[in-house]
C-alpha cells in the first residue's frame, strides 16, 4: 500500500471514477458543478453512523444544489452491498458510488481500516475498508476544503457545511491550509 500523503488545498485532486448504485459512472473530471463537488467518503453498509450520516445528506440535497454543489458519496463496499445500501438506508436521491480501489483510497489520503467481524447493524464489515472524509472539489479540479478521519465517530455536520458555503461564496473566501513547506 502506498505512503498516506494529504491533499493541499489549491492543489489538484486525483482522479477518481466509480460506478454507481443503479448504474452510471461518477468521474469527478466530467462533473460540471457551479461552485464544488462534495465528496462522501464513507466507511459502508457496515456502518450505522454513515447510515445517520447519509440520510441526513439525502434530506439537504435541495440545499446543496442551490448553492451549486454537486454531491456524491462513495465507499470500497461491493455493488450488492451498495444497491442494499441505498435502499436500506431509503437513499432514493443520493449518487452512491461503489468499489473504491483502496489504492486510491489512499491516495486520496484516506485511512483504511481492518474489519473486525459482525457490526452493532448486524452486517459484517469487509476485510478493508476506508474511513470517512469530506472533501469540497472546486470545478477545475482543485481541493478547496477537506475532512479526514481515522474513526467513525464527530462527523462534521451538513447544516455547518451548507453555512460554510454560504459565507465563501458570499465573501469570495480562498481556501486555507494550502503552505505546503515550512
Amino acid at each position: 500500500m502506498t505512503d498516506l500523503v494529504p491533499l493541499f488545498p489549491r492543489q489538484p485532486v486525483p482522479p477518481l471514477n466509480v460506478n454507481l448504485a443503479g448504474g452510471g459512472l461518477f468521474d469527478l473530471r466530467s462533473e460540471r458543478p457551479q461552485h464544488f463537488t462534495l465528496l462522501v467518503f464513507y466507511r459502508g453498509l457496515h456502518c450505522p453512523i454513515c447510515k445517520t450520516q447519509l440520510r441526513e445528506l439525502e434530506s439537504k440535497l435541495d440545499e446543496f444544489d442551490k448553492r451549486g454543489v454537486a454531491v456524491v458519496a462513495i465507499s470500497s463496499d461491493s455493488k450488492q452491498r451498495a444497491i442494499q445500501t441505498k435502499e436500506a438506508w431509503e437513499l432514493s436521491r443520493l449518487r452512491i458510488g461503489y468499489g473504491l480501489d483502496l489504492a486510491t483510497a489512499r491516495s486520496w489520503g484516506l485511512f483504511i481500516s481492518s474489519g473486525r467481524g459482525m457490526t452493532s447493524a448486524g452486517v459484517e464489515e469487509p476485510p478493508r475498508f476506508s474511513e470517512p472524509a469530506l472533501y469540497l472539489i472546486r470545478p477545475d479540479g482543485t481541493l478547496y476544503f477537506g475532512s479526514v478521519q481515522t474513526m467513525p465517530f464527530a462527523r462534521p455536520h451538513f447544516s455547518d457545511i451548507l453555512a460554510a458555503i454560504d459565507y465563501v461564496l458570499k465573501n469570495h473566501y480562498p481556501a486555507r491550509g494550502e503552505v505546503r513547506d515550512l
